[in-house]
């Protein structure tokens, strides 16, 4: 992965990307007064960095976390947990897969983002976009489009 161009944001736009994000967080202050910038990459996202940290990624042009900033401030909403026996496949970039989700948020609607989490530890492993409905998760077939997970380009990306 390559950053083309990184820039920092307006106050207006920073403030609109913590917005967006805010309502994920039980406690969204540790955002508030954040310098962000923006990196425009040569994949089909954009990142937002914090301290030459990506925390959070455009995500079909909505600011979300990634795996990392997702590490970092612990997001209590649209969240799939997976299982112990679907975590190998998915921190290898396979898409979740029904059959191993456990729980997931009531609220998500086909087109969220999600962050995935492991079920023991409650550890993010990867960001996806739900093709389901929470409820409807726990069922059968492709449950989550994997967007980015433990081990890839923008794990491994260093400040």
């Amino acid at each position: 992965m390559k950053i083309k161009s990184r820039h920092h944001l307006k106050g207006s736009e920073s403030k609109r990307i913590q917005s967006a994000i805010e309502p994920f967080l039980e406690d969204p202050s540790p955002l508030r007064g954040l310098t962000l910038e923006v990196a425009e990459t040569d994949q089909d996202f954009d990142l937002i960095l914090l301290k030459g940290r990506p925390v959070f990624m455009m995500v079909e042009d909505r600011p979300f976390f990634t795996v990392r900033g997702a590490l970092e401030f612990a997001p209590g909403r649209n969240l799939v947990v997976v299982d112990s026996g679907a975590v190998r496949f998915i921190i290898n970039g396979a898409d979740v897969m029904a059959p191993g989700i456990v729980e997931s948020d009531e609220k998500i609607a086909p087109g969220d983002p999600v962050v995935i989490v492991e079920e023991r530890h409650r550890k993010p492993i990867a960001v996806g976009i739900a093709l389901l409905p929470g409820p409807e998760m726990r069922g059968s077939g492709k449950a989550v489009r994997s967007v980015h997970h433990v081990g890839d380009d923008l794990w491994k990306m260093e400040d």
